[in-house]
């Protein structure tokens, strides 16, 4: 079956199992998504130069004497991966561009969704109709299905610059992507058609409708890459890890409920022993006094509960270009300068700001102060709430409350 890259600003052109070759135009490879029936299915199951000085050395030395050995104890210092601040066990995954892949969160009968606690950081972000989507950024760790992939929003460029990364999504509304192909992020995005490349599939154990059923095989994707001339270069990445929370004013954060809205919410839950947060989600709206009820997120590929060594709350502006787009709920979300955060780790919560100094690169947290806050190594989960939020906490429970224009 065709499949294809795409290129926005050039085009595609498609041959049998085959991307399309840079250059050659043709009609762009979308199609414009109606995603209403879907969604409203809310129910359902260098090294620093230096000189050596010379040195005359006599004849009657063994040569050996003179080869410096290194004691067969010593060892490499590990590879880091920015993005975890974990030892990297293949550090040669480090040297690719990350892949910035849709999830879905919605319809529940998608759950559990694949790949989730295999990738570095995750973001999950309102979409409309009182439903969230996830994008989960994969760099140190593969997977071979990651999804279900659904499409892609403004809010995705975001991501796509600060991790200088791919984005795979399962196209968009066509407000969407007639922008993103007026950008020099145009041929970093890869929408599907099944096939090898892009290496999208469907899941055949899974009783869902095509829909909802694309996966992304991120161990393919570098073949992808090289078959196609696509940039490659490593990203330029940073991190602020440490293991010890950091010495500032914090109090108790045991669980962190996220309200999105009655259809969407969450919490996260502190377990000392791992020194991690669990996620529950929720499983049945409160409309009509109905209670809430959560259970475990799960990942299909691994079969651990969906787990976080971080979650940061971060609050940032909601908006629309246009009535048009308020109509269809099509936000704009701005993550660039800096707003209100909240970083918890190690059973803590931090009052923070985030600060983005740079386009091509993820956030800084930092106190009011402007101390850095640095992160428990591990998985990071991001939570996006309109900057008209409300916050609350007490016994070591904190609320978050979204709200948009």
């Amino acid at each position: 079956m065709a499949v294809c890259v795409l290129f926005l600003l050039s085009g595609c052109s498609i041959a049998a199992d085959e991307a399309s070759a840079v250059g050659i135009s043709s009609p762009t490879p979308f199609r414009p998504l109606q995603e209403g029936a879907p969604d409203s299915l809310y129910a359902g199951a260098a090294p620093t130069p230096f000189s050596l000085p010379t040195v005359t050395l006599p004849t009657s030395i063994p040569t050996a004497t003179l080869i410096p050995t290194v004691p067969p104890t010593a060892t490499l210092p590990p590879v880091i991966n920015p993005l975890t601040g974990l030892p990297q066990a293949d550090p040669s995954l480090l040297e690719r561009r990350p892949m910035a892949i849709k999830v879905a969160n919605y319809p529940r009968y998608v759950r559990p969704q694949s790949g989730l606690t295999l990738a570095d950081q995750v973001f999950e972000y309102y979409i409309e109709g009182g439903l969230t989507r996830f994008i989960a950024i994969f760099y140190g760790n593969n997977s071979e299905w990651v999804g279900p992939v659904r499409s892609g929003r403004f809010f995705d460029e975001h991501i796509v610059r600060m991790y200088q990364a791919y984005l795979m999504f399962k196209f968009a509304d066509q407000r969407v992507l007639e922008y993103f192909k007026t950008t020099d992020i145009a041929e970093f995005l890869a929408v599907p058609e099944i096939g090898s490349c892009p290496p999208y599939r469907l899941m055949s154990s899974r009783s869902v409708e095509e829909y909802n059923n694309y996966y992304f095989n991120t161990f393919l994707w570098d073949d992808c890459v090289a078959k196609n001339n696509l940039p490659a270069d490593k990203p330029r990445l940073r991190g602020d890890f440490q293991l010890e929370p950091p010495q500032e004013i914090s109090l108790e954060a045991i669980r962190i409920y996220t309200y999105f809205s009655e259809y969407s919410y969450n919490y996260w839950e502190y377990i000392p022993d791992s020194q991690e947060y669990v996620r529950y989600q929720e499983k049945q709206d409160t409309r009509d006094g109905r209670e809430e009820a959560y259970a475990p997120l799960w990942d299909n590929v691994t079969g651990l509960h969906v787990h976080a060594s971080n979650v940061v709350v971060l609050f940032a502006y909601h908006e629309f270009a246009n009535p048009y787009q308020e109509d269809d709920e099509v936000y704009h979300i701005d993550m660039t300068g800096s707003g209100e955060a909240y970083v918890f780790r190690n059973g803590l919560g931090f009052p923070a700001k985030w600060v983005r100094i740079a386009k091509d690169q993820p956030l800084l947290l930092m106190t009011a102060s402007g101390t850095p806050i640095p992160l428990h190594p591990g998985i990071t989960f991001y939570e996006v709430i309109g900057a008209n939020s409300y916050a609350s906490q007490g016994e070591g429970e904190w609320f978050f409350h979204h709200t948009t224009p």
